[in-house]
């Protein structure tokens, strides 16, 4: 089981987990030693509630594909195990992002003062321009 919040969580057979070969260097033990591990997780057929389904859709995330499942590659360490607990925090991660509701932005307006300020600032910094301009001779 994969704890998402106290009242949410993953089963197990939900989360696909599978051993590969790493990428990049790794000297001789590169090509025999599977420790990198790819997480696949279908958002569609899973038992998350409808709220975080449409949400994890909606996400533009390059982990998810256009068949709604989330792919993660882990290869950050080199054992296996850490790779997987890696692999599944990452999952565990994504899914509570999309729990979180933003609060909607109220556009604000400047106070009348400030606008006035903004001005004379203006006005005074081109005064201040002006008086850099030729001098004429007469």
């Amino acid at each position: 089981m994969l704890q998402i919040s106290n009242n949410l969580s993953i089963a197990d057979d939900e989360i696909d987990l599978s051993a590969i070969r790493a990428q990049g260097a790794g000297g001789q033990n590169v090509n025999k030693v599977s420790s990198a591990i790819h997480l696949r997780f279908d958002i569609n057929a899973s038992s998350l509630p409808d709220f975080y389904k449409q949400r994890l859709l909606v996400l533009r995330d390059k982990r998810i594909n256009k068949e709604g499942v989330i792919i993660i590659k882990a290869q950050q360490f080199r054992t296996q195990e850490k790779n997987r607990e890696a692999a599944l925090e990452r999952l565990q991660e994504l899914v509570r992002s999309v729990a979180v509701v933003k609060k909607a932005r109220r556009p604000t307006r400047p106070t009348k003062n400030s606008q006035v300020r903004r001005v004379d600032s203006k006005v005074r910094r081109g005064k201040t321009k002006m008086l850099r301009g030729r001098v004429d001779e007469g």
